[in-house]
C-alpha cells in the first residue's frame, strides 16, 4: 500500500538594499546530466519530528541559516505534485521510494537580509536571493504556487509589524511605501502613504539622515521597541 509522506517547504523572503522584494532559494542538481532547477528549500519530515523543530532543520541543513522565525501558512496536497518527470528524475536520485505521495506544509519566514548569510549545503547545491519578480516559472514540484500563495498570505496578513521584519532597523518612507506596494501589487499615492504612515504610533522618526545618496537625503525612520 502506498504511504502518504510529510513534508516542509521554506519560503524565506528579505527586502533588498535595491529595493526588491526577494525569496531564498536552492538549486539543486535534478538529474545525471547535472542540470541545476531552483527549488524552496524543502524536506522531508522525520517520523518522531516536532513540525517546528522540522522546519527549522530544513532550512539550517538547506541554506545554513538558523535563529529564524517561520510560520506556517498553508498547507498543499494536490495528489499530483510530484509526478512531473523532472521531478521524478530527482525523486528518483535522493527517494527510496520515488512515487509515494507527499503533503507539504509551507512555512513563511521574514528576514532582515543584512543580518544573514546562506550558503549552500546538503543536497543544495547553490543558495540564491532571488526578486520575486524574476522567479523562474518551472521550480520544482509546486514550489511556484507555494510561492505566490506564501504572497498572497503576505498580502492579507499585512500590517507594519509584521513587514518590519523586512525592512532594515533604520529605514526611509520611500522604502516602506515601496514594500507596500510590492506586497499589495499596487501604486500608493505619496502624499496620502506618508500622512497615514506618520500616525502610525509605533513609527518614530531618527534625527539621522541617508547617506551617499545623489539627492537631497531623506530621514530616516525606526520602528519603536513598543
Amino acid at each position: 500500500m502506498e504511504q502518504i509522506n510529510l513534508s516542509i517547504d521554506c519560503l524565506v523572503l528579505g527586502y533588498s538594499d535595491d529595493q526588491k522584494l526577494k525569496a531564498l532559494l536552492i538549486k539543486k542538481i535534478i538529474n545525471k546530466d547535472n542540470d541545476l532547477q531552483y527549488a524552496l528549500p524543502g524536506d522531508l519530515v522525520g517520523y518522531d519530528e516536532d513540525l517546528n523543530t522540522a522546519s527549522k532543520r530544513i532550512l539550517k541543513n538547506l541554506t545554513s541559516l538558523s535563529d529564524v522565525f517561520l510560520k506556517q501558512f498553508y498547507t498543499f496536497g494536490n495528489p499530483n505534485r510530484t509526478k512531473h518527470k523532472k521531478d521524478q528524475d530527482w525523486l528518483n536520485i535522493y527517494r527510496k521510494r520515488p512515487k509515494e505521495r507527499v503533503v507539504t506544509i509551507g512555512y513563511m519566514a521574514l528576514v532582515k537580509m543584512e543580518d544573514y548569510k546562506p550558503g549552500p549545503s546538503s543536497f543544495a547545491f547553490e543558495v540564491e536571493w532571488v526578486s520575486i519578480d524574476d522567479v523562474p516559472k518551472n521550480m520544482a514540484f509546486d514550489h511556484n504556487i507555494i510561492l505566490n500563495k506564501g504572497i498572497e498570505f503576505l498580502r492579507n496578513q499585512m500590517n507594519n509589524e509584521f513587514i518590519s521584519n523586512l525592512l532594515p532597523r533604520k529605514f526611509t518612507l520611500s522604502q516602506l511605501q515601496n514594500l507596500h506596494e510590492i506586497i499589495l501589487n499596487q501604486k500608493l499615492d505619496k502624499r496620502n502613504f506618508r500622512k497615514n504612515i506618520l500616525k502610525v504610533e509605533n513609527i518614530k522618526r531618527t534625527e539621522e539622515r541617508q547617506e551617499g545618496v545623489p539627492h537631497k537625503p531623506a530621514f530616516l525612520y525606526q520602528f519603536s521597541k513598543n
